[in-house]
């Protein structure tokens, strides 16, 4: 997938700009608070509906204006199909979502038809973080390429969400409907083991793709390794579910299921949030992420976007040049890298011989566009 061209009108920091980008390689640099990370923001926007950063469609709107409105240009690079992907949100309206002009329905209807992949500074918290923030990450790599996971996912949710609505109001009011409960309880059990062998697979295939992405940044000094973590593995859920009955409802919500899943981050036999510095972590984070970017490749027979997010803070010059010939290489696709400044990595791509367009951003605005 290649995005030729971006429209930004009133996102965030942006007034309006169009860039043109490169095929390949595209860098962008300005000093922070300048919008690098703004316009990668955009991009990712037109492919998950939503913005990475931000949980409020409002916080998206340029200051003291009352809407914006991205427009994206891409094709397919197998077929040359272009389709144009359009989203505007107004104040206290619905935001709209189009496909070469015509609203989608249902916003899943949209997610994974332009795959993508972004590595950020942010990421630091998955590994930092409880675990949610890891079944986040593998829910919303299953659904680029499964449509069934995304169906399944928003069923178990919803039922998820209405059980402990029941369980609460049951302590408020001092009463106790088993039928409702159990009726909540069949539809989760109904889901959850679906879910459960997804997640299961994709661990199980995914694993030696991250294991040969984080040996090449390693340079093979160290051993990781990702362990996917679910009480489903050796237990009846709905089992579980009527043994937790009494504690879920001291606790009013829902104490055990595929939603306590966890991905779990191990260098050597150890926890890497206990053992890892902060480059063998920010290695660890950059090739999960590859892993995930490929595994997406395999499933779909589409190369999806790659958006690196000042992601070289921590590693050093030698890391980085490994990562920059992965990623400049098949399957990889088209690729933007944000970065404060551009001779570090600009001796690297042309020690690498690789041609790139650079832009460079100061407060919104492109000030400069060079193809090298």
């Amino acid at each position: 997938m290649i995005l030729n061209r971006i429209s930004l009108t009133h996102f965030k920091n942006y007034r309006q700009s169009e860039p043109i980008f490169h095929p390949k390689l595209n860098i962008i640099t300005g000093l922070n608070g300048s919008g690098k990370t703004n316009l990668l923001d955009a991009i990712y926007y037109l492919c998950f509906c939503k913005s990475y950063f931000q949980t409020s469609d409002t916080q998206n709107i340029l200051h003291e204006e009352g809407f914006f409105r991205l427009e994206g240009h891409f094709c397919q690079k197998s077929n040359n199909r272009k389709t144009i992907i359009s989203s505007a949100y107004q104040k206290r309206s619905k935001k709209i979502i189009a496909r070469n002009q015509v609203p989608y329905t249902s916003l899943t209807e949209h997610i994974g038809f332009c795959p993508l992949i972004l590595i950020a500074p942010d990421d630091i918290q998955l590994i930092n973080s409880g675990s949610s923030e890891r079944r986040r990450l593998m829910d919303g790599t299953l659904s680029q390429f499964d449509a069934t996971y995304l169906v399944n996912l928003m069923h178990y949710k919803k039922n998820l969400r209405q059980r402990n609505a029941s369980l609460k109001n049951f302590a408020s009011t001092q009463s106790f409907d088993e039928a409702l409960l159990q009726s909540y309880d069949a539809q989760l059990v109904k889901y959850a083991p679906k879910l459960h062998q997804s997640r299961q697979e994709f661990t199980q295939n995914l694993s030696p793709i991250f294991q040969k992405f984080y040996n090449q940044l390693a340079n093979h000094q160290e051993v990781a390794s990702l362990e996917y973590r679910s009480s489903l593995k050796d237990n009846d859920f709905a089992v579980m579910l009527q043994q937790n009955q009494m504690k879920d409802r001291l606790l009013q919500r829902t104490s055990d299921g595929i939603h306590k899943d966890d991905l779990a981050f191990k260098l050597g036999d150890f926890p890497l949030k206990k053992l890892g510095s902060q480059g063998q972590k920010k290695s660890f984070l950059i090739a999960l992420k590859l892993s995930f970017y490929e595994f997406i490749q395999q499933q779909k027979q589409v190369a999806p976007l790659l958006l690196l997010d000042d992601i070289f803070d921590k590693l050093d010059e030698e890391r980085t040049q490994r990562l920059l010939e992965i990623v400049t290489q098949e399957p990889f696709g088209q690729i933007f890298i944000t970065d404060t400044q551009l001779d570090r990595l600009q001796v690297i791509l042309q020690r690498l011989h690789l041609s790139f367009k650079h832009f460079k951003i100061s407060k919104g605005e492109i000030e400069e566009e060079t193809v090298f």
